[in-house]
């Protein structure tokens, strides 16, 4: 009955830091306050076109940054329990099963976001979920039109393996 405690404990840790990783990775999908206040005092200046430029791909490098520490915190946490004494075979098998999932997952976030690219977008950041992929991408002049979508959709279909109601495609601004 106490070994049957333990197990429940660490999935409750295990799940629990899982969703502390996807929520600080979406919460940081969102421009901060700092860039959005910089986008508004750079509309105002002359070089408006430069700037934004600048800090879109600030925000897209900053996105990357951030997704890859909170997957590498979560990654740490999971590593830990594979070379613990004190959980059990089923524990650390899952725990490895998890690590390579993440690997696989950024792979194919990196994969999807070169085929992006390859495509003519300036620069795009994918996040792939529990069932779910969502896709931030500079639009282009003119913004993100129906072919544009059809376009991205695609490609993650292709490269992530989801149906086209699993993805979310957000403009980047």
């Amino acid at each position: 009955m106490k070994k049957i405690k333990k197990r429940g404990a660490i999935y409750g840790v295990i799940a629990l830091l899982l969703c502390v990783a996807v929520y600080l990775n979406w919460s940081y999908v969102d421009a901060p306050d700092e860039l959005l206040a910089a986008e508004q005092t750079d509309a105002e200046s002359t070089s408006a076109d430069a700037a934004a430029s600048d800090t879109e791909e600030d925000y897209f490098a900053s996105s990357r940054l951030t997704r890859e520490q909170a997957r590498d915190e979560a990654v740490s946490t999971l590593k830990e329990l594979t070379e613990s004494d004190t959980a059990d075979q089923t524990a650390k098998d899952e725990a490895a099963a998890q690590i390579s999932a993440m690997a696989e997952d950024s792979v194919t976030e990196a994969n999807i976001e070169s085929m992006i690219r390859a495509k003519g977008y300036e620069d795009a950041v994918v996040m792939i979920g529990d069932g779910s992929v969502n896709v931030v991408v500079a639009p282009p002049e003119g913004g993100l039109q129906a072919t544009d979508v059809t376009v991205i959709k695609d490609i993650v279909v292709a490269e992530a393996g989801v149906t086209a109601g699993q993805i979310k495609i957000v403009e980047a601004e």
